[in-house]
């Protein structure tokens, strides 16, 4: 009995060096445990749920599957190691497939410790055995998996009951493919703080928690160059494009990645002017007129009044007074003058801009072209476009345009009359 319980105690201290105390969980009191099995997946693996909708997407990580076990006094000399094997996304079939084979491991290796020989398994050899390969499919009915793949089927086969030490782990408040992506960005998260990484601007080396990512284009800074870089940007007003530091990166950063990075009176400023900016984009938008106000109101089609949700102030939306119902605005001969020069200023303004701008063909922000390059960018949305035809350039080589013989603008780039005129 002290040999086995030898055998036992240098094995689970062999796992202990191994594996962190995340992954590898003893009872101090008993000689049991359980060990968390994150499996080796191929570089391009892919999930794929099935339900009222089919997603399909990649993956580098799948929850792990749990080995729970016991080791009893007569382990390894005598009997194998009394356990349970749970997953969130392996059906039972596939988990009572899995302990068959540890069961037969077990068998293999008779008065030898094997947990590791089983860990060993279940974490580089379980696609393989269950012939699971990419794309993964799992079936899906409200929080219920159901497994009708050809995989699921094949280990069906192999076993002729459901093994009690078959443990089928289901959130019943969320769905299977919430579960999934939520372990997989987890861990992901885990791998990056992990990793060193070099500063483009400070070139200062540190660990990936001490580093941005940007997920559109998988730049990476440390915090502080990126927290005083979009602090300037915030500063100067220019929310709407706090983009990744990189030279002609459009990759843009998530609010909440700016929060996490800035203060919280400069993120406060960031929030104020990027939803002062969206709704001057909106044309149902004024604001109320109270100097000590300035909230924005909501108009009502074919309305000229306008209600402040803060302050309540009524107001009429043409001359910003007391709101005064079916009587004309106050000073009308004055009203209608500036009503009139403003006709006149606005049309005039539209001639002007239509003879000296053209639209960009993506968001329709109008555009004035100074100089001699037809290569154009539009000032609102940063897109790339031709002055001659409108096509939208390519973005990492926006001049090819301009080289392709079958191109109708092809060795046009430059307006010489433009440019003959300014010289």
């Amino acid at each position: 009995m002290s040999t086995n319980l030898d055998a036992q105690s240098d094995e689970l201290l062999a796992l202990a060096s191994i594996y962190d105390e995340e992954l590898f969980r003893r009872t101090k009191s008993s000689q049991k445990g359980e060990i968390h099995l994150c499996l080796e997946l191929p570089s391009d693996f892919r999930l794929l749920v099935r339900g009222k909708t089919c997603v399909e997407v990649d993956v580098s990580f799948l929850p792990s599957t749990i080995l729970s076990f016991e080791l009893p006094t007569d382990y390894p000399s005598s009997s194998a190691p009394v356990f349970t094997l749970s997953s969130i996304w392996l059906s039972r079939v596939q988990i009572t497939a899995l302990c068959k084979r540890l069961d037969e491991l077990w068998e293999e290796n008779r008065g030898s410790v094997v947990l590791f020989t089983w860990i060993q398994f279940l974490k580089e050899e379980t696609l393989q055995f269950l012939n699971i390969q990419s794309p993964l499919e799992i079936q899906t009915n409200g929080v219920q998996l159901q497994c009708e793949s050809a995989e699921c089927q094949a280990a069906a086969a192999a076993v002729e009951e459901l093994d009690q030490r078959a443990v089928q782990v289901a959130d019943p408040h969320s769905d299977i493919l919430t579960q999934l992506l939520d372990f997989n960005e987890a861990q992901k998260k885990k791998v990056f703080e992990a990793t060193v990484f070099n500063c483009g601007i400070c070139f200062t080396e540190n660990l990936g928690s001490s580093f941005v990512l940007f997920n559109e284009c998988q730049h990476v800074y440390c915090k502080t160059c990126v927290r005083d870089y979009f602090e300037i940007q915030i500063k100067d007003g220019k929310v709407q494009f706090l983009s990744c530091p990189e030279a002609e990166c459009t990759s843009l950063a998530t609010p909440a990645q700016v929060k996490l990075l800035v203060s919280q009176d400069v993120f406060a400023r960031y929030d104020r002017l990027l939803l002062q900016w969206s709704l001057n984009l909106m044309t149902d938008i004024v604001y109320c007129p109270r100097k000590s106000c300035g909230m924005a109101v909501m108009l009502e089609p074919d309305r000229t009044m306008g209600i402040c949700p803060s302050c309540k102030f009524v107001f009429c939306t043409l001359c910003n007074r007391v709101y005064h119902a079916l009587a004309l605005c106050k000073e009308i001969q004055e009203e209608n003058e500036r009503h009139e020069k403003l006709a006149i200023i606005r049309k005039e303004d539209e001639v002007w801009v239509k003879h000296n701008s053209k639209q960009c063909p993506t968001c329709a922000a109008n555009i004035q072209k100074e100089m001699g390059c037809n290569k154009m960018t539009c000032s609102s949305c940063l897109e790339y476009f031709c002055w001659i035809c409108f096509s939208v350039l390519n973005r990492n080589d926006p001049y090819s345009h301009f080289r392709d013989e079958k191109s109708p603008c092809f060795n046009q780039l430059i307006d010489v009359e433009l440019v003959d005129n300014g010289n």
